[in-house]
């Protein structure tokens, strides 16, 4: 009888361990790359940064660095350096990457007349696209230079509403269009014309 206890023992013991090794090799890729799981050759399975070594059974994935970030930020010069210039050229064809967005959206801005405008004025504002390249709702801001005077910001917002309202509706490729849907994007808008000094002003 005791015999025969020891023996079911054993057989349970080796089904448990075979069902754990087996667990380990069915154990799937994390799909959250970006979860900075810590890893090390001692890990049971692929975790990112990931590692790669002989006790690892599974596919070893590099990380990948994306050039943009949760939010699409992008910066406008109202005069660009002239080694950007092709930067500020608006796409020929549908947008069908974050560069040609980049492009079109640089090649929409006309900001203010110099009469109206303050040099080094920077403001930034925040919207998103549809899939069909109309924009929801209206640009959001979220900065202005600092003892800017009330009307001065009206009039770089105006201008900034009435360069996209120029460009809108974006020709997005159906993969860009689905990719940008509702993300928000940040545009800071720069005007770093050298403006004339107001007469009587030393």
């Amino acid at each position: 009888m005791f015999r025969r206890v020891v023996i079911c023992l054993a057989i349970a013991v080796a089904l448990a361990l075979a069902g754990t090794a087996g667990a380990r090799q069915r154990q799937q890729t994390n799909p959250v790359p970006f979860a900075h799981t810590p890893c090390s050759v001692l890990d049971y399975g692929p975790c990112i940064p990931s590692y790669c070594s002989v006790f690892n059974h599974g596919p070893c994935l590099p990380e990948i660095n994306y050039p943009y970030g949760e939010n699409l930020q992008l910066t406008i010069l109202t005069v660009p350096p002239q080694d950007q210039a092709e930067k500020y050229r608006k796409p020929d064809h549908d947008l069908d990457t974050i560069g040609d967005l980049f492009a079109a959206l640089r090649s929409c801005w006309a900001p203010p007349p110099a009469d109206d405008a303050r040099e080094g004025m920077q403001m930034s504002v925040r919207f998103s696209f549809k899939r069909t390249g109309e924009m929801i709702g209206t640009p959001r801001l979220t900065f202005a230079t600092r003892g800017i005077p009330a009307d001065t910001r009206t009039t770089y917002l105006n201008a900034i509403n009435a360069s996209l309202g120029a460009c809108l509706p974006l020709k997005f490729t159906g993969g860009l269009g689905g990719a940008l849907a509702g993300r928000p994007i940040m545009i800071r808008y720069v005007d770093n014309r050298e403006l004339a000094k107001p007469v009587g002003n030393p």
